[in-house]
């Protein structure tokens, strides 16, 4: 009788085990196509986002009307720095451009614009804009102001609206990359400083500008 009792409890043991096992294997398995599901899901989300934004940026792009806010400055010397996308940006509207720099968070003065860097303003010609198999854009054009010459190339790319713009001096090779989103003017919130235009161009600060921008 003994026997049987044992016997019939290592029976149920082991169906027990067994049944746990299965079910938690079940439950793994639920968990991980869950989980797939999401990622799914999410991926198809962003996708659609980034869509909507890429549309938005191409149209921005061909009606001469954007900003391209920029969370990281590249300088000639290949030092990346993280800048604030509201004070750092290019832009572009009705055939004026700016270019403003503001490195208030690591320079060590407040710079002509009061933001550590310079804010200058200009008018903009030799427009071109091309788009590649990739549906990467390329927009360039010269901008020309009191306190600003230089040429400037904007790459937006496809299927999003991340772009990057080189600013190249007409004066000095102190190439600058700035690279963030380009966005509809109309989208964008930006904080500009004080123009170069509105302060005197001395010896010293225009020495300033040619290291900055």
């Amino acid at each position: 009788m003994k026997k049987v009792l044992i016997l019939t409890t290592l029976l149920l043991f082991c169906f027990t085990v067994t049944t746990f096992a299965q079910t938690s294997k079940e439950a793994r398995a639920a968990r991980r196509e869950a989980l797939k599901k999401e990622r799914a899901e999410r991926k198809a989300l962003e996708a659609q986002q980034d869509s909507v934004a890429y549309f938005k940026a191409v149209e921005a792009l061909k009606i001469g009307s954007f900003v391209l806010e920029a969370d990281f400055v590249t300088f000639p010397s290949g030092l990346t720095r993280y800048v604030s996308s509201n004070t750092n940006y290019v832009q572009v509207d009705n055939g004026e451009g700016i270019v403003q720099t503001a490195f208030n968070n690591f320079a060590y003065t407040p710079g002509p614009n009061g933001l550590g860097g310079v804010t200058v303003e200009g008018k903009i010609s030799g427009l071109q804009m091309k788009e590649d198999k990739d549906g990467n854009y390329y927009y360039n054009y010269t901008i020309q102001g009191i306190a600003i010459s230089a040429t400037v190339f904007i790459t937006l790319t496809g299927g999003t609206n991340q772009a990057s713009v080189q600013i190249s001096p007409n004066f000095n090779s102190n190439n600058m990359t700035m690279t963030g989103r380009l966005l509809p003017l109309d989208e964008s919130d930006v904080f500009q400083g004080t123009t170069w235009e509105n302060k005197k161009c001395h010896s010293e600060l225009c020495e300033e500008s040619d290291n900055i921008i």
